[in-house]
């Protein structure tokens, strides 16, 4: 059959809290590397006399960590639903619940 569906796919896969069957598009952000060139005025915090701080640079690219770090936290939100959704005591419970979840879903297109 036929059914309905989405001419694009500029919600990125997810309206309402619900996927729409297209590829889920996830976006992140990252601050900028903290970077202080000219050290500034601090303090000794054993001796109270004023003080200078260290010159600090970071990485010069964080974006490899950036990606590890997001791949991971997709992937801890993903499980996090599949186990909202399907639950279970065990991963075979959680399996047997996904696996009837889409042989239902089967059998419905089949009837369309």
């Amino acid at each position: 059959g036929g059914g309905y569906g989405r001419g694009t796919n500029h919600a990125g896969g997810l309206e309402g809290g619900i996927t729409t069957g297209a590829p889920l598009v996830i976006r992140g952000a990252m601050k900028p590397i903290s970077t202080l060139m000219r050290p500034l005025r601090t303090v000794d915090l054993r001796t109270g006399e004023p003080g200078a701080a260290v010159r600090e640079r970071s990485d010069v690219c964080a974006l490899p960590a950036a990606g590890v770090v997001g791949e991971a936290m997709a992937a801890i939100v993903l499980a996090g639903a599949m186990l909202e959704k399907f639950g279970g005591d065990s991963l075979a419970e959680l399996r047997r619940n996904m696996d009837g979840y889409l042989a239902q879903l089967e059998t419905r297109r089949a009837g369309d």
